[in-house]
């Protein structure tokens, strides 16, 4: 670890802030490397659900009193805190219930005035939920889905891209940071080449705001989603910033209560944004906490974590690339890839790996990672993860070394190789 990073970001320190990661596994301490996933919660935000159930439970925008006006000045302030993360206005900015549900309110809401025809452009990396959502759609409505292809290092083919856009192009939905690849892709360049063509851009950043520093309007998409739960948050909450000429003229996903201005018999009213998408009682609790974790992350600076992140990156990097018979998946080019390594340890079943090293206290994902397509492009069933945040330490990844040569071991050379 650099001196300037040990100045930066006092990972001892932070670590006493997140109660999960002092429990043992089969007597083991914990290894954490599932963060791409879902993140570790420190006290601090486990607290604040807690203190919000205890001092201000009540629905927020339909009472004058006490509880009801306390809960709703939280919710609204929530609004702004995770807004000015991203840089959106106030209005931009929707709570959903995570970002698969962001995906689908813009699948239902964006294609209503789509015809038989028309093209929507994703890539050959997406997560299933930036695939499923328009592929059903697609099928219902008669439009025409498109993928951009990947190079051999998984690298978005910006050519291709080019290639296939043209005027029946209506969207381009693409993902900032590939879950499998580690890929980091250049979506600034990709937001201009999509609006040159005149169509909306869409951009997946579950796996890039927790991460780095996101600014929308600098990005310049039409639309962004991602989720608490990958950024320390809790779980049951996600974000749909959608630019507010856009939102104002899309059709609501779901109709109910506070999404409403007037309601009679034969026809209704919407509310206005960001409300107007925030159909029924939201997760209130969960907004608040969300908050309280954007906080704690700007504390230690969206600067200071991707150059940690960075540190771990590589030597993980080095480290794995060191273990015969095991393969990495995606960019050599640790400039162009986030903190996350996808491998398979020769012949053996990611999910075998996965096992061996939960034995030891380690704990990593194994399977298709909600990418099938992707994984048959790989000429793979499945690959191990490992994920990586702020709170984990280069020791963690020399114990994630130390228990692959134990697989190794455990299933025999000639399965490695």
């Amino acid at each position: 670890m650099t001196l300037q990073t040990k100045q930066l970001i006092d990972v001892e320190k932070i670590r006493q802030d997140f109660p999960i990661l002092k429990i043992k596994v089969n007597g083991k301490p914990l290894v954490y490397l599932d963060n791409a996933a879902t993140t570790q919660k420190p006290a601090q935000v486990i607290n604040k659900i807690k203190e919000y159930y205890e001092t201000s439970n009540a629905n927020v925008h339909r009472g004058i009193h006490y509880l009801s006006e306390k809960a709703t000045l939280q919710y609204e302030k929530a609004h702004e805190i995770v807004g000015n993360f991203i840089n959106s206005d106030f209005e931009e900015m929707v709570f959903t219930k995570n970002a698969t549900e962001s995906l689908n309110l813009l699948a239902y809401s964006l294609t209503k005035n789509l015809v038989q025809g028309d093209e929507i452009l994703l890539s050959q990396m997406e997560h299933h939920s930036n695939i499923v959502p328009w592929q059903q759609i697609a099928k219902e409505k008669k439009l025409v889905l498109k993928f951009i292809k990947i190079t051999s290092e998984g690298l978005l083919d910006l050519q291709d891209l080019k290639n296939q856009l043209n005027k029946k192009t209506k969207m381009v939905s693409i993902m900032h940071v590939s879950n499998v690849l580690g890929t980091i892709n250049p979506v600034k360049e990709i937001a201009k080449l999509v609006h040159d063509n005149n169509s909306l851009f869409i951009l997946d950043a579950a796996q890039s705001i927790p991460h780095m520093k996101v600014d929308v309007k600098d990005i310049d998409c039409d639309f962004a989603v991602f989720s608490s739960h990958k950024m320390i948050g809790p779980t049951g909450i996600g974000v749909l910033y959608g630019k507010k000429n856009l939102l104002q003229t899309m059709s609501p996903f779901l109709y109910g209560g506070d999404m409403i201005k007037q309601v009679e018999f034969t026809d209704s009213k919407w509310n206005d944004l960001p409300w107007k998408f925030e159909a029924g009682t939201p997760n209130i609790a969960g907004a608040i906490a969300f908050a309280e974790a954007i906080n704690y992350l700007e504390n230690i600076g969206m600067d200071n974590i991707p150059n940690y992140e960075k540190e771990l990156t590589k030597y993980a990097f080095e480290k794995l690339s060191q273990i015969d018979g095991l393969i990495i998946y995606g960019p050599k080019d640790l400039s162009k890839r986030a903190g996350l390594i996808a491998f398979n340890l020769g012949n053996i079943h990611a999910h075998d790996v996965a096992t061996i090293l939960n034995d030891e206290g380690i704990a990593i994902r194994g399977g298709h990672h909600c990418a099938m397509p992707l994984m048959g492009l790989l000429g793979v069933t499945s690959t191990a993860r490992a994920s990586f945040y702020f709170y984990n330490t280069k020791q963690e990844i020399d114990l994630l070394v130390s228990a692959l040569q134990k697989a190794k071991q455990f299933f025999g050379e000639k399965d490695v190789k």
